[in-house]
């Protein structure tokens, strides 16, 4: 009897258990599924706040308009914060990816709203200006992702770069200078993340004032952004089929060649793939409309 009863003890800690275990799987999803993976308020703030270039290739930030709607941002921000690791790791690749490039971005935009008044007393001109003599303003953790303290690096490094094989996010994740990538008008989401990624590597490209082709007579040379001399390796590790800088550019040849006077030259010295690559200065003005 005894053992019959200690086998019945045992049985109902091991229902109770598996029970217990089944409710938590269950409250992990439907607390991943109150998560809105088409970030609305996001999406309609951004495109209150990011005004698009004439030619569509670039796009500048109404920081003042911003500023006067820091708590609309610190909310949807705050969301942000609130996602657990737990929660994130149930959800896909592509909703994973999607969440870091609007998080990496909106908390972008939070430390120039944060120290906006710097930037209209003329102490700041870029968002270099708003480090410290041994932080930078990527080093900087003033907010809390995944219920620690976090900086822009870390998601950058720490997280995009290291757990996703996406060399595409370089023309994804803006760090509020004129001369990135321009910041999209809208949110990064799963469904559309693919097709997202490769229009801003297009408009990227296309952008001369960032990236071109300059010809001298049959030969000619690339000059790039400097983010493709920082981030040249993440272009040579075969993700996305790029194992050089020269697999890039012919891949996105008719971005670089678009509104050019001579794009079939242009694009046979692109299919050579033995041309010099040179990179432009960066300008770190701040991305505002101020500096369109």
């Amino acid at each position: 009897m005894k053992t019959s009863h200690s086998t019945s003890k045992r049985l109902v800690r091991y229902a109770a258990t598996f029970s217990a275990f089944i409710l938590l799987s269950i409250a992990a999803k439907l607390h991943a599924a109150e998560f809105d993976h088409s970030y609305t308020g996001f999406d309609q703030l951004l495109k209150q706040v990011v005004q698009v270039s004439k030619d569509h290739k670039q796009t500048r930030v109404d920081y003042q308009k911003l500023a006067m709607q820091k708590e609309t941002l610190n909310t949807l921000l705050t969301v942000y914060s609130n996602v657990t690791k737990s929660q994130y790791d149930t959800w896909s690749k592509t909703q994973e990816l999607s969440f870091l490039i609007n998080a990496y971005n909106g908390f972008t935009l939070k430390l120039i709203v944060d120290n906006w008044q710097e930037f209209t007393e003329d102490d700041a001109e870029s968002i270099r200006d708003l480090g410290s003599l041994f932080t930078t303003p990527w080093e900087k953790k003033f907010f809390t992702l995944f219920g620690e303290k976090h900086n822009l690096d870390d998601i950058e490094h720490s997280m995009v770069r290291k757990w996703f094989k996406e060399p595409r996010i370089h023309a994804a994740l803006v760090c509020a200078a004129v001369s990135c990538p321009p910041l999209r008008n809208e949110a990064f989401v799963a469904d559309q993340l693919t097709l997202q990624l490769d229009n801003q590597m297009q408009l990227f490209l296309a952008d001369n004032s960032r990236n071109e082709i300059l010809l001298d007579g049959q030969n000619g040379q690339a000059s790039l952004s400097s983010i493709f001399k920082w981030y040249r390796g993440d272009f040579e590790k075969g993700d996305e089929g790029f194992n050089s800088l020269f697999d890039l550019l012919s891949a996105y040849s008719e971005a670089l060649v678009e509104g050019d006077n001579n794009p079939q030259e242009q694009r046979a010295l692109i299919q050579r793939a033995d041309y010099p690559i040179i990179f432009k200065d960066y300008d770190w003005r701040l991305n505002d409309v101020a500096n369109f």
